[in-house]
């Protein structure tokens, strides 16, 4: 089914009609592909779902572009970004490409689900906005660090697991449920993999995030367990590039209050209530051990 929905998105590209647009998309890491699945298993009879997954996948892929920007990012799945081989202009223009024709393309769906795919796509927007501002200084607020993950990972996801459970004729308010604590789940295995994955695995410096300006959760977590001096210490280290040295302090600090542990146990929590929301779901339980045991 997967590969149905990879031929749906080559040929919603090349009815763009500009082979450049083609000719850069391809040079694009699909990825994981987690938001296709997500639809295709919660509906894998329905007739729309393979488009449904096309479509969330290009607005995926929009959304990373941008994101490459934002960030001044060289890679991308270890790969060089468009924005580093082709500039943050044409960049920026594919993603809009990618955006308009998946918004073209979403107007054939049921209203609900057209409504709340694009309504997704605005608080993603605006997720990635809160990213930006929080990054200029170092954020110690657990609550204003979710709510940032929900608008910017999870929000999609949801919209993916409530649009499939509409087409399937399921409980669309529970797979939404579902939908949400599988992206933040996912998000914040996400970040525990950027401090504890190498740079091969990565494909970008281990700590990235941070250096970027990122505080996540495993660094919240952290900055709770410091003493003054400590915490005094991890803000210097907000947003600049770390050594080996500085690298290694933040990992020993980690591992003294077990935060990568702590991480992942609140990340098993959000599996958990993704599971009991729709019940006992072979395969939706089958997404979710793939999303919390990933390595990469």
């Amino acid at each position: 089914m997967l590969e149905i929905v990879e031929n749906l998105i080559a040929k919603l590209v090349n009815e763009v009609d500009y082979p450049q647009a083609m000719e850069l998309f391809q040079k694009l890491s699909g990825g994981k592909r987690l938001r296709a699945r997500l639809i295709l298993t919660i509906a894998p009879s329905a007739p729309q779902a393979p488009l449904l997954g096309a479509i969330v996948e290009l607005i995926h892929a929009a959304s990373l572009l941008h994101d490459d920007v934002i960030d001044e990012a060289q890679l991308r799945r270890g790969v060089p970004s468009i924005n580093a081989t082709h500039g943050s202009k044409t960049a920026i223009m594919l993603g809009d490409i990618l955006y308009s024709k998946a918004f073209s393309e979403l107007t054939s769906f049921d209203s609900r689900i057209a409504r709340t795919v694009a309504e997704s796509v605005t608080r993603l927007s605006i997720g990635e906005m809160m990213d930006v501002g929080m990054a200029e200084s170092f954020n110690s607020d657990r609550e204003l660090y979710l709510k940032m993950l929900y608008l910017k990972t999870a929000t999609l996801i949801e919209a993916c697991a409530y649009g499939a459970a509409i087409l399937a004729g399921k409980d669309a308010d529970a797979h939404a449920t579902y939908g949400k604590n599988l992206g933040l789940a996912f998000q914040i295995v996400d970040d525990i993999l950027d401090i504890t994955s190498d740079e091969a695995t990565l494909g970008k410096p281990s700590l990235n995030d941070f250096s970027e300006g990122k505080v996540t959760l495993p660094y919240i977590d952290l900055f709770e367990r410091l003493d003054t001096h400590e915490k005094e210490r991890l803000i210097r280290y907000h947003a600049k590039v770390l050594d080996e040295s500085e690298k290694k302090w933040i990992r020993t600090k980690m591992d003294t209050f077990s935060i990568i542990e702590n991480s992942y146990t609140h990340a098993r929590m959000l599996c958990d209530e993704a599971i009991n929301a729709v019940g006992e779901d072979i395969a939706l339980r089958s997404i979710i051990e793939t999303v919390i045991r990933r390595s990469h």
